[in-house]
């Protein structure tokens, strides 16, 4: 999720140290959340909630070709738009999503990382904008996230190589667990997966992509798993999609297509397609407007669509304010029930820099 984000820190720490041997950065956006929806009910509370994330980015520069780094998430529940009715009581919560040592080579036309750890799912690109400094909006594209998704906000323990030939860019991932189902170092039903993708950029500003996942996905205490099914492991999860990229000027567009297939014997196979659009337009160094629509599209099952608008004000260049609006159309939404408003704070620093030779 925060690929380009720490590439952008060692970047930043190179600079700051003078060509130092080593050192070490830690970045930070924290950031606070009210909002009001119905969903927000479901519990026997009100429609009105707040919350809070703080995302810690630590990179220690070991020498010039090694690293370490990660990202810790502390998060009260609710927060996300998706807890709002999958969460039973309001708790603080602490993940690590990614921590891994890196290998890195630079030449000048290509480059070469490698790394080893806990990593982000190397399938999709929207995990590359998910910190709240960088996504313009204020939800997640909806195939992401942390509860049944397709594609978890969360860390997979593996190895990952990426590499850049000119304007080709390549990734490939083997994890311990699939994307659609995360499982911890510790838990039962580890099943290897794969994943990888690629992208080109046509031009100055315009990149397109493909990436796909592929592997075991089910466990035995997974909420749609029933005593009469097949072993896990002789059931794979299948992902395939292509994304794309264009900014020019004071516009910025983002956009994704996905296509996943969770098998099953005792039950028919799930298959569903998704899909967004999203667009940002800057109309003032301080002031921008975003929309994203988006769907989902199950194949036995009526879908959603779900549209969101955002105004982003910054008001220093630390500090970023959104408000948000979110629609939701399509079963079990009734009305205007299951939409929400929000307001978000963000503030995105640097912390620490400490630089050696």
């Amino acid at each position: 999720m925060t690929r380009w984000l720490l590439l952008t820190a060692i970047c930043v720490l190179k600079a700051r140290a003078q060509e130092a041997s080593s050192g070490f950065e830690l970045r930070t956006t924290l950031s606070g959340e009210a909002e009001y929806s119905h969903q927000l009910s479901g519990d026997g509370g009100g429609p009105v909630s707040g919350g809070f994330r703080a995302m810690l980015y630590p990179v220690w520069k070991l020498n010039g070709n090694w690293t370490v780094q990660g990202a810790v998430q502390i998060h009260s529940q609710p927060y996300f738009f998706e807890e709002f009715t999958d969460y039973d009581e309001r708790s603080v919560k602490t993940d690590v999503p990614q921590m891994h040592v890196d290998y890195s080579r630079f030449w000048k036309r290509g480059s070469l990382v490698v790394r080893a750890g806990m990593l982000s799912s190397a399938f999709g690109s929207f995990l590359l904008r998910y910190d709240d400094s960088v996504n313009p909006l204020i939800d997640m594209p909806q195939s992401y996230g942390y509860y049944y998704k397709g594609v978890s906000n969360l860390g997979l323990a593996g190895v990952e190589a990426d590499a850049t030939l000119g304007r080709f860019d390549l990734r490939a991932q083997f994890t311990n667990s699939s994307p659609a189902n995360r499982r911890g170092v510790l838990d039962s039903d580890q099943y290897g997966n794969w994943a990888g993708g690629f992208g080109y950029t046509t031009q100055q500003g315009l990149r397109i992509g493909a990436s796909a996942y592929r592997g075991p996905y089910l466990s035995r205490d997974y909420a749609f798993f029933s005593p009469g099914e097949a072993e896990p492991k002789k059931l794979p999860a299948t992902a395939v999609g292509v994304d794309a990229a264009w900014g020019r000027g004071p516009l910025n567009f983002y956009g994704e297509w996905q296509r996943f297939q969770m098998d099953y014997r005792a039950i028919p196979s799930y298959r569903y397609q998704t899909g967004y659009g999203e667009l940002r337009w800057v109309l003032h160094p301080r002031w921008y407007v975003a929309e994203r629509a988006g769907y989902l599209s199950p194949q036995h099952y009526p879908g959603r669509q779900v549209y969101e608008s955002v105004i982003g004000f910054r008001s220093n260049a630390i500090q970023l304010i959104k408000v948000g609006y979110e629609v939701e159309q399509g079963p079990p939404a009734r009305g205007t029930l299951a939409n929400t408003f929000a307001v978000q704070l963000v503030t995105a620093f640097r912390a620490i820099t400490i630089g050696r030779d």
